[in-house]
């Protein structure tokens, strides 16, 4: 501090103090750095708002496919694991149909035999066919063994065509092999022969 100031009297201080203050107000504020940018115009706000409002339409679109999506498999898998519950089965059946198959042969060629033997052993061969006829129905397979009914060649397989006078055109005259439906599915047509007009 100098004596001059010293020795200055303090009214004097205070109005220097004020001076200085008041130009420090009255300097020219900076002016802001963004002064070069304008204020966006209304058009330019409504547009931005417009795309912005476009894009939140296209993104809410997009969660609605993906969830239509997520759905479908949802549903998609269900039905194929009920499936493959249903006919889990199917090969299985399939394979057995031949043992089927022979025990029905060996009935046919020991009914034209009589002999206590034969007759023994057909009695027993019965006896396990039908038992394996009662566990596949048990399982959901069941037996076509179409004679007279119509001839429908989702479930039949016409192995010939027969004039016959008796039976009406597109019968089942004969079944040469049964058929087989599991669940409704079919695992084997029934070979069969049709008849047909004479």
């Amino acid at each position: 501090m100098s004596n001059e100031e010293a020795t200055r009297p303090p009214e004097e201080e205070q109005h220097a103090q004020g001076v200085e203050q008041e130009a420090v107000e009255q300097a020219p504020a900076a002016e802001p750095a963004a002064e070069n940018l304008e204020a966006p115009s209304v058009e330019s706000l409504l547009a931005e708002v417009a795309e912005l409002q476009a894009k939140v339409t296209e993104q809410n679109d997009s969660v609605l496919r993906a969830q239509a999506e997520v759905q479908n498999i949802r549903r998609r898998s269900e039905r194929d694991v009920e499936n493959a519950h249903k006919f889990a089965l199917d090969k299985f059946s399939s394979d057995l149909l031949p043992i089927i198959d022979s025990l029905e042969r060996a009935l046919d060629a020991a009914e034209s035999l009589e002999n206590e033997a034969v007759t023994a052993m057909r009695d027993g061969v019965e006896l396990t066919l039908k038992m394996f006829v009662d566990t596949l129905a048990k399982h959901g397979i069941e037996q076509l063994n179409p004679v007279g009914e119509p001839f429908n060649p989702e479930f039949h397989q016409a192995m010939s065509m027969v004039p016959n006078p008796d039976m009406e055109p597109n019968s089942v005259m004969a079944v040469m092999q049964k058929g087989y439906v599991l669940k409704g599915r079919l695992v084997r047509p029934a070979m069969v022969v049709v008849s047909k007009a004479p």
